[in-house]
Formats: structure tokens, sequence, C-alpha cells
């Protein structure tokens, strides 16, 4: 088989009814959604299957991604695909720690139940983030730089999208900067907070105090962090790393690039959605991504990696 990697989405894939086919179908994959509801003591098919508000609210939104990424991964190592490679953008790299035998499924969900809550809960007023379109991230992150308040770069998603983030008027500022420098657009996003900027750092910190209560495993199959866009070779970093990650930019555009250099010829795109297969598309077109939301969807992959071979 070719070499491949697993990628996971972050918050702002998610849909009522992800993760119902598998559910139905799928031991394992209803096997993953009951522990989840076990952990966090939430009504996961009510979050997951039945329309509801709850499911936009970050402290929800979490949880119920990474259950339906781990239900959908299940699923798909029972069909014998196997990856030598994983990450995940922001929230999805929780689902890459547990497919690289980082963590285990019921800590990745102990630990992101108070991620979403902490993150909610210090997100303060005043916050906000707007993607780039069209710009260079040089000429990005020295506008940045130059703007007076908190404004950084939040997500380098791939070329022509980066995403700023920080204080509103800050990040209004620099919007208009980056107009003049020569952006096809700026766009505000429906977020509840300036995810990946300083203004999160609480958040890390109580996050760390919750880590300590976690055992990290030995790195099965190699993962890349957001926070370098790099390996992790000594699991002694892991909780650092995921400390740093929620208020340092997530290097997505290098994460992609980094295993393609290590020779990565298939890409699988696991959970709801498929903007990582957008953002591929953008990177390096050359390579193909393939995306696993629904049960359809996995049958294409088989039949794709059958005829492949």
């Amino acid at each position: 088989m070719k070499k491949t990697a697993f990628i996971f989405p972050g918050q702002g894939s998610q849909y009522v009814g992800m993760g119902k086919d598998f559910y139905d179908t799928y031991a394992c994959s209803k096997e993953m959604i009951d522990l989840a509801a076990k952990v966090s003591g939430m009504d996961m098919n009510h979050l997951l299957f039945e329309e509801n508000e709850e499911l936009n609210i970050t402290k929800y939104t979490q949880i119920a991604m990474l259950a339906d990424e781990l239900a959908i991964l299940m699923a798909v190592k029972e069909k014998g695909i196997r990856s030598d490679v994983n990450a995940g953008l922001s929230l999805g790299e929780y689902a890459a720690l547990v497919a690289s035998g980082v963590m285990t499924p019921e800590d990745a969900f102990r630990v992101v139940v108070k991620r979403g809550a902490f993150m909610q809960e210090a997100v303060p007023t005043g916050g906000a983030m707007t993607a780039v379109m069209g710009l260079d991230n040089e000429t990005i992150e020295k506008v940045c730089e130059e703007t007076e308040g908190i404004v950084s770069i939040a997500n380098y998603n791939c070329p022509g999208q980066t995403v700023i983030t920080g204080e509103a008027e800050a990040v209004n500022a620099a919007a208009e900067k980056l107009k003049e420098a020569g952006a096809k657009r700026c766009v505000p996003l429906k977020v509840s907070g300036p995810f990946h900027s300083d203004m999160l750092k609480e958040a890390g910190e109580k996050l760390a105090k919750e880590l300590e209560q976690v055992e990290i495993h030995d790195i099965e199959t190699p993962y890349i962090t957001n926070v370098t866009a790099d390996y992790v070779s000594d699991k002694e970093e892991v909780k650092g790393l995921l400390k740093d990650q929620i208020s340092s930019s997530v290097r997505w555009q290098q994460t992609i690039e980094r295993m393609i250099a290590d020779g990565v010829e298939v890409f699988i795109e696991i959970g709801p959605k498929k903007s990582l297969c957008g953002f591929m598309k953008k990177i390096n077109k050359e390579v193909p991504a393939y995306h696993v939301d629904k049960i359809e969807d996995l049958e294409v992959l088989l039949k794709e990696l059958q005829t492949a071979e």
C-alpha cells in the first residue's frame, strides 16, 4: 500500500447527523460514540443526531467532533486501512493522537471535554477572527507585527487562505491594511472567540493541569503537531505542545508539505465534510486526497485503494 496519512478536521466542520450511519452500522463506531457519552456525561445521540442549538457551542462542538472522528476512524481501521503518519487541524490533533496510539480514546474524550470548556470560559469579549484570501503569509505576518494591539496568524490553511486572530479592533485594523496590501478578500468568521491567539493562553494553562492526570503512551505511528509542523519524536513533549497549541498558530499548510516531502502519496481525511481535502487541492493537487464522512465515502475509498494497488 502507498504511504498514507490520516488527517482530521477541526472545529467548524460539524453538522447535525454526522456519524449516524457509522453508529447504526459498525459496532466499533457505536462503541466510540457511547464511550464519549459515558466520559462526558452528555447525550451524544441528541448532540450528534438531533436538531439542537448546542452543537455549535464550543464546549459541545469539540467532544462531538472527536466522537465522530474516532467513530469513523475505528470503521476505517476495521476495513484494514492503516496510516503511516497522522495529523489533525487544531481539535483534530486529538484524533491523530489516538490514531498514533499516544492517547487512549477515553483519555482523549476526557481532555477534550475540558479543553472545550476552558476555551469557552477563556474567551474574552472583543475577540475576533478573519480569513484573509489571496495574500502571501510573509505580508500577513508583517502587517500583524506592525498593527497595534493583539493580532497574529491563527491558521496557515493553504496558499491563498490564512486566518488572523486577536483583539477585534486590531484584527479589523490589520484586515484594512491587508486589503491595501493586495488581499482579494478579508472575511470575518462567525466564531465565539479569538482562537489560537495569545488571548487564549489562560485556557492553555488550565489544560496543562488537566493533562497532568493523563498517561501519554509511546508513539506507535508518527504524528505531526500543529505547533511546529514537525514530527513529535519524544512522548514527553506531547503535553507541552497540547498546552501551547491552544494559543499558537496552526501550521497546517506546512504540515501537509512536510508529509509530502517525506513521501506521503495518499491522504485520507476522516471526519465531517471535506475542508482539508479542499486545502489539499491548493497545497498540492497532484497528491490524491480522499474523505470519509459517510459509509458510501468509505466504500468509494476501498475501491480506489484496491484499484491503485
